[in-house]
């Protein structure tokens, strides 16, 4: 059973190809801001991206007509359960008119859609960062109608607390984990019991800022941006999502070139690193209520701290200072979501009866 993975992410795109659950070769390609700068909507890139993948597969190690089925990240749809979904036209049609938001997440499914059609055999995402387990009482906001979503690293977060589960002998399902994810973006989830009932949400600008996005902004001088028409609202959501954090005040979206300046004396870049680990532990320590229980007490088996940012000893140990006093902090070096991805699809091509079919609400 072979299986091609696709991950694309805001500043990488990973490929592999696995076999009965190990991956037989993998690539992780890294962009700086000026690679994509030139494509003015994420699935813009889609010809560039598919270009590399089928470079990849000119690699001697993997051989095409091996492969079973071709797995993608999910990207951003309509509120859905965790699990593993075909690739259907209606995921299609929403994730390339981007109509519930825009992110490189939304060419998973459309680059595996591709190579799919090309190799004849099936595509899947895997719990997609629209799993929402969000409990009602963390959804509202200050203003009817504009309720919080539930986006996240579902994939990663929940891989991660497995692999910390098994390191600490104790089971996901019955534990409470707070899971921070610390990529392009960082979204932090409370895993209660299994579920994942509040969540920072990375995409919608909430939460510390990251290695390109502003993360939460107090909202009436940005207002007061927009009505000096300094910027418009898509000069913003762009820069939110894209041009924020570390690239907006360093010129750079990449933390290994951020530690070269720190290590050469660059007084700057190191303010700006700490107030990015200040802020993951401030919006970490954020999620504790959501795992008190009704007797007013909580347990957390960890704190775990994962992502591309996990490598950084600098932001770890920042983090771990500041919020060791919740429970034992544990890293999970890199990501997990490339294995997860393999997994959901080997339990798609071994039982037919696990994969859900998404449909559109549109009219």
């Amino acid at each position: 059973m072979s299986v091609f993975v696709v991950n694309p992410g805001s500043t990488s795109m990973k490929l592999a190809l696995f076999e009965k659950g190990k991956a037989l070769v993998s690539r992780e390609l890294q962009y700086d801001k000026s690679d994509l700068a030139r494509f003015e909507r994420v699935m813009d890139q889609r010809d560039f991206r598919m270009s590399e993948i089928r470079e990849f597969l000119l690699d001697p190690a993997v051989d095409e007509s091996s492969i079973d089925a071709v797995v993608g990240r999910g990207g951003l749809l309509h509120p859905l359960q965790g699990g593993v979904y075909e690739v259907s036209d209606d995921m299609l049609h929403d994730l390339k008119k981007a109509r519930y938001g825009e992110h490189p997440c939304n060419l998973g499914a459309v680059l595996a859609h591709d190579l799919a059609l090309e190799l004849s055999v099936p595509a899947f995402i895997v719990d997609p960062v629209v799993t929402d387990e969000m409990q009602d009482v963390a959804r509202l906001t200050g203003l009817p109608g504009l309720d919080r979503r539930s986006l996240f690293h579902a994939l990663n977060q929940r891989g991660a607390a497995r692999v910390v589960s098994e390191r600490l002998g104790v089971e996901y399902g019955v534990s409470n984990f707070i899971v921070c994810h610390m990529g392009g973006g960082i979204s932090i989830g409370a895993h209660r019991h299994g579920k994942v009932v509040d969540v920072v949400n990375a995409l919608d600008g909430e939460g510390p800022f990251s290695s390109e996005r502003t993360g939460g902004l107090p909202v009436i001088p940005l207002l007061d941006m927009i009505q000096r028409g300094e910027k418009t609202p898509e000069d913003l959501k762009r820069i939110i999502q894209r041009e924020g954090g570390l690239f907006a005040h360093l010129g750079t979206n990449d933390p290994r070139k951020v530690l070269v300046r720190i290590a050469a004396g660059d007084e700057k870049a190191s303010l700006v690193l700490e107030s990015l680990s200040y802020n993951v532990a401030k919006h970490v320590t954020s999620l504790f209520p959501a795992l008190v229980d009704e007797t007013g007490a909580a347990s957390i088996a960890a704190v775990i701290l994962t992502g591309g940012l996990a490598r950084s000893d600098a932001v770890v140990e920042k983090i771990r200072m500041l919020v060791r006093f919740l429970g034992p902090v544990e890293v999970v070096t890199g990501e997990v979501e490339m294995e997860a991805l393999a997994a959901g699809a080997e339990r798609a091509l071994g039982c037919a009866g696990v994969v859900m079919r998404y449909h559109s609400d549109r009219a």
